[in-house]
């Protein structure tokens, strides 16, 4: 098993769009003031739009700090565009929408952003969002399933969206696609019952708060090495020793580089064959 991370930044993925219900936009305030409160930075997508720069903003409001990660792509195209049709609902989301003071780092594909995000946290938040979101947070969950990391995936179920996708997992279960003890591999947090009560809930404390219960040792991930030879859980901080890539963690590192082996091994065997 993947040791657990000492880092104490926090990936969040969420939509660049505002989304149509006020407490989505509440939800991403209260999670950025919680993660700067908390001195947790903020790695993310790199948007200024939407719940990203909700909470984005929000961090830096209150003196955190903020890495966005940015594909070349979208930085030439102006940027993540809103793709809903959602409006600002209260002053305080405005306020912190037009913050401009967010760190950019560019990379050249939207895997790159995934790497670069996941290798700088210690623990994933998913708010709403759409197939974006969907896909990042369907990826680090199958990552701690496959020993690439190990490291909480925490869902903040504002007004029950994400529970279609934990009636998903549960289906797997039943269903027998999914092994029953990683229903846990992700944590829901539902917050009150009342989905009135939604617009002043704590979801940024809650989220806090369910990082700091994750139990690493739980976690029964197969056993894959993901580089060649080398046991990638014994070296959570381990750097590469190829120009270029140190600082790479662990898993990710060997993650970046499993295809290229996998040709030359492919090709080395063909040419003794």
């Amino acid at each position: 098993m993947v040791a657990p991370s000492n880092s104490s930044a926090v990936a969040v993925y969420c939509a660049a769009s505002l989304g149509k219900q006020n407490a989505f936009q509440l939800a991403a305030l209260s999670l950025g003031h919680a993660l700067a409160e908390a001195k947790r930075p903020l790695v993310y997508g790199g948007g200024n739009m939407g719940l990203m720069g909700i909470v984005s903003g929000a961090v830096i409001e209150e003196g955190g700090q903020v890495t966005g990660i940015i594909p070349y792509a979208i930085q030439a195209a102006g940027g993540e565009k809103d793709k809903g049709n959602g409006v600002v609902k209260t002053e305080s989301v405005a306020g912190v929408l037009n913050e401009d003071r967010r760190r950019h780092i560019v990379v050249d594909s939207m895997h790159e952003r995934k790497i670069e995000m996941a290798k700088r946290a210690g623990a994933f938040v998913g708010l709403p969002g759409g197939y974006g979101t969907f896909e990042e947070i369907l990826e680090v969950i199958a990552w701690n399933q496959i020993n690439i990391h190990n490291k909480p995936v925490i869902l903040l179920n504002v007004l029950s969206y994400y529970s279609p996708l934990r009636d998903l997992i549960r289906n797997g279960v039943r269903e027998g696609f999914i092994q029953p003890h990683n229903e846990k591999l992700c944590v829901f947090v539902d917050g009150p019952k009342d989905h009135k009560d939604h617009e002043s809930f704590n979801w940024g404390q809650a989220a806090i708060d369910a990082i700091a219960a994750w139990q690493y040792d739980q976690i029964r991930s197969l056993p894959f090495h993901w580089t060649k030879d080398t046991d990638t859980s014994a070296k959570p901080n381990g750097k590469s020793d190829i120009k270029g890539m140190s600082g790479m963690v662990g898993g990710l590192y060997g993650l970046k580089m499993t295809n290229a082996w996998l040709k030359r091994v492919w090709h080395a065997c063909f040419r003794s064959c």
